[in-house]
């Protein structure tokens, strides 16, 4: 990453602190932290469980995209899942950062590097058709409540943008697949001796996951089921604060939450975005702002409890790795 990169992603991530902790005051921080704390142990407990739960889901569908590796390897793949998300949470990578962390963990363990990146693309794929489904969902049930309501002209164009953006992103994700692959191939064989053969292993790998149809569906349901259960996990940590929103409000909202932070994927964590987000979309669905903001502040702690041990671990086998690598040559 060079300098002007650096200095953006600093700034982003400022500037995202900054808007954060604005919306947290705006609405009054004592109230905020009194109804983050209202969680439990208990509650946090289980809420760590539900989140581990959908990293299991989103492992096996990252392995449902890797034809020819067996079921018993499941566990690495839910590794490499956990390891990228950590990257994400925690580390000032933003989204692309985490999926070179979550290759490197799978390539290190004898995964071929052709079945990394095809299967991490193919899964990518089906994710984003699973999100946006999920989101579109979402916008109809925020647009069915705003209908009569005087908050329609504010957010509506908000709600309906975001879908808009994300239909978009993934038209050209899975429009360029191919075409991106090919350009990467003919420059590197310029740049690079052999490079040209190694994206073309991908290109065939990923041909052959999008020739199993069967696999490409099951990596769609578990994207789908990864995503309600992340949303579900939240509706668990809301009745624990002693909210009783309904199931589906809580789904509605989590759409568009996960909408927002995806459009803004170049925002480490999507910092201040899922704030102001939050504290803006609670309401109308009739969660109060300060349980909105309380609900946001927990999913950040969760990140940090499940992320920085994910990291430690990480750091470990790759200082692991070199060791032996050394002692090898």
């Amino acid at each position: 990453m060079n300098r002007f990169a650096r200095a953006g992603l600093l700034a982003a991530t400022l500037a995202g602190i900054g808007v954060a902790a604005w919306t947290v005051d705006a609405v009054g921080a004592r109230h905020v932290f009194a109804a983050m704390s209202a969680i439990g142990w208990a509650g946090m407990a289980v809420f760590l469980l539900c989140s581990l739960g959908v990293l299991l889901l989103l492992g096996g569908a990252w392995l449902a995209c890797a034809p020819g590796e067996p079921l018993r390897r499941l566990p690495l793949f839910i590794w490499a899942r956990t390891a990228r998300e950590a990257a994400t949470d925690v580390l000032p990578f933003s989204q692309l950062g985490g999926l070179v962390v979550g290759a490197r963990t799978l390539g290190a363990r004898g995964v071929r590097d052709s079945v990394v990146y095809a299967s991490m693309v193919a899964d990518m794929t089906t994710e984003m058709a699973a999100q946006l489904l999920f989101t579109i969902g979402g916008v109809a049930t925020l647009l069915a409540m705003l209908t009569a309501g005087p908050e329609t002209a504010r957010i509506a164009p908000l709600a309906i943008g975001g879908l808009g953006v994300m239909a978009l992103l993934m038209i050209v994700f899975v429009a360029g697949q191919r075409p991106v692959l090919r350009l990467v191939g003919r420059v590197g064989a310029r740049m690079i001796p052999g490079s040209a053969e190694a994206v073309g292993a991908v290109r065939v790998q990923l041909d052959a996951v999008y020739r199993q149809p069967r696999r490409i569906l099951i990596a769609f349901l578990l994207n789908l089921a990864a995503w309600l259960a992340s949303a579900a996990s939240a509706w668990v940590a809301l009745w624990f604060m002693g909210s009783h929103l309904p199931l589906w409000a809580v789904l509605a909202i989590e759409a568009l939450i996960f909408t927002l932070r995806s459009v803004a994927f170049a925002v480490p964590g999507a910092i201040g975005i899922q704030e102001a987000a939050y504290a803006l979309i609670g309401p109308i669905f009739g969660l109060p702002p300060t349980t909105a903001l309380a609900l946001s502040l927990l999913k950040r702690a969760r990140d940090l409890m499940i992320g920085v041990p994910a990291i430690v671990l990480w750091q470990a086998g790759e200082v692991g790795a070199l060791v032996a690598n050394r002692r090898t040559a």
